[in-house]
């Protein structure tokens, strides 16, 4: 089988690496493999995998003519059996060029928190929750798989060093170490990251605790003034954001406690840290076996009430400070069902099977489907850069960071989904 894997992009994130690792798991299996994406920080990763890449254009338009138009051309290049699309906009790019015009079966995966009705419903599809595949029936025609997030268990071990992360990030009035590895992000991240940095204030005048946030992104200005504030209060550093790093599994091995959601959840229970799994709306919950059929269902996410404070969370965390004997518990747990469910050479299996189907039975064309799709995506992006939209996306986006700087959270714009 000759296969191209497109990401969404090529920027640190979950989506990104899965997708990599699974395009790995294939061409180990014998099949060529091609990855093609928008230029980032992951392309050094697709070389440590040896798999071929081609930069794609970066424009930035949704669906993108420029890609529509290289992939088409790509795709007969190289005699392409089937495109693996990841999130809707890369499945359109395929779409209205391989697939339409040269009949090449495009396959996507959706890994974002919500049904997108821009795929077009004669499009195999691949959810990464439950809840999400039984959405996704109920208007989708074409087949319909569910396949969590995996984890290359090998890689992410418990017998992982952590000990220089946590040297530099520990002293003698600092000994429990809570992590977080996410992308400073506005959207799906921010609301969680505030939280985690005021439920260490909760807790930081009663426990010689620090919270440390791995990541980069354009929250971090306004997350690093709220930490600020944190610090000055209690007179020592309870919150650092020493920024990204490309590997991260340091930065997990040397946590007393990991805090995040979706694949950096997983990450952490593979290398045997205990977990609390954030959302947005003040969503938290422990990963524990009576979480474990919920997070199955849901994914490694879910959505709060919303009521301001992060009293919920500052609980959860002080139950698991004052307990070193479930902390381990949980770490032991959380390692056996990544291992059983999670791993990646298990997704690697169900993935090749799922080629396989699609290309026994090779979605049909459908031109309405076709101008549907076309119809709603084009709607979205005039709508997106129509100046009026801008200037309340800036405006909203300016008021959110606002209020992540300082004081009450979330704001009311925020709390009435304005």
């Amino acid at each position: 089988m000759r296969l191209l894997v497109y990401p969404h992009d090529l920027s640190i994130g979950g989506s990104q690496i899965n997708a990599i690792d699974l395009a790995a798991g294939a061409a180990g299996a014998g099949h060529d493999v091609i990855v093609y994406g928008i230029p980032g920080p992951l392309v050094d990763y697709i070389a440590e995998r040896k798999l071929l890449y081609i930069p794609a254009s970066p424009l930035h338009y949704r669906p993108a003519p420029t890609r529509i138009a290289q992939l088409a051309k790509i795709a007969f290049q190289n005699k392409i059996d089937l495109i693996h699309a990841y999130e809707w906009p890369t499945c359109l790019d395929a779409y209205y060029g391989a697939s339409l015009l040269l009949n090449v079966p495009v396959l996507c995966t959706v890994l974002s928190m919500e049904v997108m009705p821009f795929v077009p419903p004669s499009v195999p599809l691949i959810m990464g929750t439950a809840d999400l595949g039984e959405e996704a029936l109920k208007t989708h025609r074409s087949n319909v798989w569910v396949l969590e997030p995996p984890i290359d268990v090998e890689r992410d071990n418990p017998g992982i060093d952590g000990s220089y992360f946590r040297r530099r990030h520990t002293s003698s009035t600092e000994n429990f170490l809570i992590v977080s590895v996410s992308r400073l992000a506005l959207d799906l991240k921010l609301d969680a990251l505030v939280r985690a940095i005021d439920a260490v204030d909760l807790l930081a005048a009663s426990y010689p605790l620090k919270l440390v946030l791995v990541g980069d992104g354009p929250a971090r200005e306004a997350l690093e003034a709220r930490a600020k504030a944190v610090n000055l209060r209690h007179g020592r550093a309870v919150v650092v954001l020493p920024g990204a790093e490309m590997d991260p599994r340091a930065a997990y091995a040397g946590a007393d406690l990991v805090v995040g959601m979706g694949s950096s959840a997983l990450r952490a229970l593979s290398i045997g840290r205990p977990v609390i799994v954030q959302g947005e709306e003040a969503f938290s919950e422990i990963f524990e076996p009576k979480t474990y059929d919920l997070f199955l269902k849901q994914g490694f996410y879910g959505l709060g009430d919303a009521r301001p404070g992060a009293h919920q969370l500052a609980r959860q965390i002080e139950e698991l400070v004052v307990d070193p004997r479930r902390r381990a518990e949980l770490g032991i747990f959380g390692r056996r069902m990544v291992t059983e469910r999670f791993s990646l050479r298990r997704a690697i299996d169900l993935q090749l099977g799922i080629y396989q189907e699609v290309l026994a039975n090779p979605p049909r064309r459908s031109l309405a489907d076709a101008a549907r799709s076309a119809r709603l995506a084009l709607e979205l992006e005039f709508a997106n850069h129509a100046p009026s939209r801008k200037r309340n996306r800036k405006t909203r986006e300016s008021a959110v960071l606002d209020a992540a700087r300082s004081g009450r959270w979330p704001p009311q714009a925020v709390e009435h989904g304005r």
